[in-house]
């Protein structure tokens, strides 16, 4: 009998891969307590150059995105997380963080956090699976001159 209940995998990576952009050419490292789930879900996708945390080298800046799903967690444990995983990301590289739904003030430490580590914030999304920002590297983002 199969269940009528989608794997967590399933219900979070669509959403992941639209706030990202990825394309299947890319290089893509998956970090959280369901990397494993979730690279193989990107695998099964056609994302045949995804890794997990687990598996992923050496830092190099060899990544094009990092997706971290962080759901039941705390966010003052993602940032070790965000410190090591940023020496994967190439200069041009979004980030996705997928977190449990959260009050406003806990999306304003997550911002926060990511912009002390040169992340510029892109977009977000609410979700019945919790909420999700994606960024990008500031030095990605060209300073725009006034007129």
């Amino acid at each position: 009998m199969t269940s009528l209940q989608l794997p967590a995998a399933d219900r979070i990576i669509e959403p992941m891969i639209a706030l990202a952009g990825c394309s299947t050419q890319q290089r893509i490292v998956v970090a959280g307590s369901k990397s494993i789930e979730l690279m193989f879900e990107l695998h099964r996708r056609g994302y045949l150059r995804a890794a997990a945390t687990g598996n992923c080298g050496r830092p190099a800046a060899q990544y094009d995105a990092a997706l971290v799903d962080w759901r039941r967690r705390t966010l003052h444990a993602l940032e070790p997380t965000l410190d090591w995983l940023t020496n994967f990301l190439s200069a041009r590289a979004v980030l996705v963080v997928w977190v449990d739904a959260q009050k406003a003030v806990a999306n304003q430490s997550l911002r926060a956090s990511l912009e002390r580590r040169g992340f510029v914030v892109e977009q977000g999304i609410v979700h019945q699976c919790g909420c999700a920002l994606s960024a990008r590297r500031s030095q990605a983002h060209p300073l725009r001159l006034a007129a």
